[in-house]
């Protein structure tokens, strides 16, 4: 931990340099004496320096995963553990190369101070936010002495969502849905007999069948199947022309798994570039980091990432999240569409592009934003 000049020291040593130097080349005292005084001015700012005030910091910042555009609050604790008072000190706060400066008060020997500072989250992310900076200066502000205090935190910056309505003609979801054997158990859905085991709840026991049979027989009872949601974020560069697009189709994207949480669907996140999450927290983390990558296959990869969750026991509903489609891409999603319940397509375009004729079959909507893709859907889905 070194000091360093600030302005005000930086005006004071040229002064200092350029007194002595003028006052011995005119053979002019007062002008040297003058140049030595601001000498010593930045000789008694480094020996104030010198002692540094003991202090314990405790710093949290919350909520650590925030949505873009808000902000999380950070709190910083300061207490002066030492014998002699401290100065007032700068904190200053670093989070995706914005700085944050606050102002803690002098503090007496044995007292504390809490402060609180937002730390705007302007941007997607997955940020480190780097141990606080404590600094502090002389009485006259010509040297400035910082040290790090603290560990790293990390903060999530969730892309910003918009409130889509739910298609609800995916399939059951009341409580007498349709079940499969591979179902968890712990629910109130009937769905076949089974011998007893031991542990198993005895007002389950179906009479009925024990008599017929002449082994104890239970209800196999599970969660009702619910119909999966699958999104599928395109993630290589060809589909948007501009990364403000991209940008917007995540948020589309995230908007999608949001709306799946809410309405308690199982979920699952996949991106064309193989990465992939299965609920609704981990989507939204997954989407805060994502890139747009030019050596992506896009919608070529779409046939294998869903291979393995069609299945005939549990209904699926597609979605499709990416820019520009073309011809190639709609006769894709129109040759899955008979192994969903149901296939949406998404599209970020730029206003002057002219979308080609939607897939048949493909519930297809195209909007130059997140926001307005929102309107227009929630237009079509609850009129």
């Amino acid at each position: 931990m070194s000091a360093v000049l600030t302005r005000s020291g930086a005006g004071m040593t040229a002064a200092a340099t350029g007194l002595v130097a003028l006052g011995a080349w005119a053979d002019y005292p007062e002008l040297v004496t003058l140049g030595l005084a601001a000498a010593c001015a930045l000789l008694l700012a480094a020996a104030w320096l010198l002692v540094s005030p003991k202090l314990t910091v405790v710093r949290e910042v919350r909520p650590r995963r925030v949505f873009e555009g808000s902000a999380a609050q950070g709190t910083l604790t300061v207490t002066n553990v030492g014998r002699r008072d401290s100065p007032p000190l700068m904190v200053t706060e670093t989070v995706g190369g914005d700085r944050t400066t606050v102002t803690v008060p002098a503090l007496t020997a044995g007292h504390s101070c809490t402060v609180s500072y937002p730390l705007p989250a302007a941007r997607r992310g997955r940020y480190v936010i780097p141990p606080v900076e404590l600094g502090h200066t002389d009485p006259l502000r010509l040297l400035h002495r910082g040290r790090a205090s603290g560990g790293e935190l990390v903060v999530h910056v969730y892309p910003r969502v918009h409130l889509l309505a739910t298609i609800t003609a995916g399939g059951p979801q009341d409580a007498e849905g349709q079940t499969t054997s591979n179902a968890p158990l712990g629910g109130v859905a009937f769905h076949s007999l089974r011998e007893y085991a031991p542990g198993d709840d005895w007002r389950r026991i179906h009479w009925g069948a024990t008599a017929r049979t002449g082994t104890v027989m239970t209800r196999h009872v599970v969660v009702p199947d619910e119909p999966r949601q699958l999104v599928v974020l395109d993630t290589s560069a060809v589909p948007y022309p501009g990364a403000q697009l991209f940008e917007e189709a995540v948020r589309v994207a995230a908007s999608f798994c949001v709306a799946a949480e809410r309405s308690s669907l199982p979920l699952a996140l996949r991106t064309t570039g193989g990465a992939e999450r299965e609920s609704s927290g981990g989507a939204l983390e997954l989407l805060s980091t994502v890139d747009c990558a030019g050596a992506d296959r896009g919608l070529g990869a779409v046939t294998g990432l869903v291979r393995d969750v069609v299945s005939d026991a549990q209904g699926v509903a597609l979605t499709v999240v990416t820019g520009r489609v073309d011809a190639e891409a709609a006769q894709l999603l129109m040759s899955l569409r008979a192994r969903f319940l149901s296939v949406t397509l998404a599209q970020l375009v730029s206003p002057d592009f002219a979308v080609p004729a939607r897939p048949r079959g493909v519930l297809a909507i195209a909007a130059p934003s997140s926001a307005e893709f929102t309107t227009r859907w929630n237009r079509l889905v609850l009129r």
